[in-house]
């Protein structure tokens, strides 16, 4: 079992957070996703039909993430947090990236409702999760590159295991060595606001929307949050 936990320190600078975790067990990534491929088509047909749009810096759910980036001293338009670099690429695209059908519900459940999102493998964390400041003798590989290695600055928040960073920025960009591939079984996926009074019901319907895509295609899937009031979960 895998302990997620918010540490103290990030819960009081950001008490509103409230983040989904969707786990899989048993996930069978290779067989067709029926209910995600119709996702991706009929959200990039909204898009099309201007019924649509992705959620942009102008928007409240955007927005706050900027300020937190700004807040741990990253410039947020220059590393954008995930699902607004997501939003940016399909609005200029006009579609989204199909990467595999795990990745691809998260992206599309993430764009969709304005809320980050991300996933690690869980075959490949050691120990605990925790969301905490850096202290800048971390560990970190971008995913997609493998040779690299980066140290986040102190004062950023990431997600780390006993040994590696898994997310930088908070919700930037996912680890190396933990990316959910076609052949990930165990995998578990987050989503997450910084303002639950005010979105906190999007965010459920997101995560419940995230499990009925992944359900067909595990043995077992469950949802759990954290929260200040819940800062820890037995995964």
């Amino acid at each position: 079992m895998t302990v997620f936990r918010i540490t103290p320190a990030v819960a009081e600078a950001f008490p509103d957070t409230l983040i989904a975790v969707v786990t899989a067990t048993g996930l069978r990534g290779r067989e067709a996703w029926p209910s995600t491929a119709t996702a991706l088509d009929d959200l990039e047909q909204q898009l099309a039909d201007g019924s649509w749009a992705p959620a942009d810096e102008s928007d409240p759910r955007i927005e706050a993430w900027h300020t937190a980036y700004r807040s741990f001293g990253t410039n947020p338009r220059r590393i954008r947090p995930s699902v607004d670099a997501l939003g940016r690429r399909m609005a200029k695209k006009g579609s989204l990236p199909r990467i595999n059908p795990a990745v691809d519900s998260y992206n599309v459940v993430s764009v969709h409702h304005g809320l980050p999102a991300g996933a690690f493998d869980l075959d490949h964390v050691t120990g605990d999760v925790d969301i905490r400041y850096a202290d800048g003798s971390e560990e970190f590989t971008p995913l997609g590159e493998p040779d690299t290695v980066e140290h986040p600055k102190a004062g950023e928040i990431i997600y780390t295991d006993a040994g590696i960073v898994l997310t930088r920025h908070w919700n930037h960009r996912d680890a190396h060595q933990t990316c959910v591939t076609e052949d990930s079984t165990h995998v578990v996926f987050v989503l997450e606001t910084l303002h639950a009074t005010r979105d906190g019901h999007l965010l459920k319907t997101a995560a419940e929307e995230l499990h009925g895509l992944l359900q067909p295609h595990a043995e077992q899937t469950r949802v759990y949050y954290l929260s200040q009031e819940q800062p820890a979960v037995d995964v």
